[in-house]
């Protein structure tokens, strides 16, 4: 299926703004509060912040595709939460080791801008590097480090990253629990996990979480203004930290496990929002 922003010439910011109305028209939603982007493990707090007003398929929404990766949904979810805020929950997550571009990939948080949202939510799946933290363990991501060579800024548009993801959303996040623990997350392009080397690198330049998405969401929700929430599950040890090999199916065991507690964590972060 050819999507448009495959086009080199597509505006992609235009291309967001029709995404955004055929969302609001499905929804019957002029305007939407709060984005969340859920990664391996977070899903189910989609389920618990409040009433679903519509259920979207990704592929009828300009720009989206169906999700290629096992244990991610295809659909996009408007959701009114009890404070009156509605929220938008965006499963169809394009990460860039599938070769669609970086465009595709920040796709969902240009959308969400379009939409009215003016808080992002950026959650993921990924390997710990400190030992303290067990798998199952939910990280607050307090700076980045972007190992893919790519950005999803085009042009000489110079965006200060500074204090990209919220200091006061990070807060909100502790006053729910106080026992939150925080890292810097690096994302390697993928498919294939790191190497041990790669992971002692990634400890040597600050690194605390290795992962392959929101990095680039993250740039990508600064350009458009929005506020940043980054949380990151550590579904592993990453390769070298722990003996054991690293797998996808051991990545969705230690989501599924660990997601009635995350997923309402989450849910109460967002009823502070």
């Amino acid at each position: 299926m050819s999507n448009p922003l495959d086009d080199p010439k597509a505006d992609p910011f235009e291309i967001a703004k029709q995404a955004a109305a055929v969302i609001a028209e499905k929804s019957g939603v002029a305007k939407h509060d709060i984005a969340m982007t859920l990664g391996s493990g977070w899903a189910k707090s989609a389920d618990l912040i409040g009433e679903t007003i519509a259920t979207i398929d990704a592929a009828d929404v300009p720009g989206f595709n169906r999700s290629e990766v096992v244990g991610h949904v295809s659909t996009i979810r408007s959701i009114l939460l009890p404070s009156g805020k509605h929220a938008l929950v965006l499963g169809a997550r394009t990460h860039f080791y599938e070769g669609h571009g970086v465009r595709r990939v920040v796709h969902g948080v240009r959308t969400a801008a379009a939409a009215g949202c003016e808080i992002m939510i950026l959650t993921n799946g990924a390997g710990g590097i400190k030992t303290s933290w067990a798998p199952g363990t939910p990280v607050l991501i307090s700076d980045h480090i972007n190992f893919t060579s790519a950005s999803p800024i085009e042009g000489a548009n110079f965006v200060d990253l500074t204090d990209l993801y919220s200091l006061r959303l990070r807060d909100i996040a502790r006053s729910v629990d106080s026992s939150l623990d925080e890292g810097v997350y690096m994302q390697f392009r993928g498919p294939h996990y790191e190497t041990p080397a790669e992971v002692q690198m990634a400890k040597a330049i600050g690194a605390h979480i290795v992962g392959m998405s929101t990095a680039l969401e993250a740039i990508a929700a600064r350009q458009s203004g929005l506020e940043v929430l980054g949380l990151s599950l550590s579904t592993n040890l990453a390769a070298g930290i722990s003996d054991s090999p690293l797998s996808h199916k051991e990545v969705l065991e230690a989501g599924k496990e660990a997601e009635p507690r995350i997923s309402a964590l989450l849910a109460q972060i967002i009823t502070k929002l």
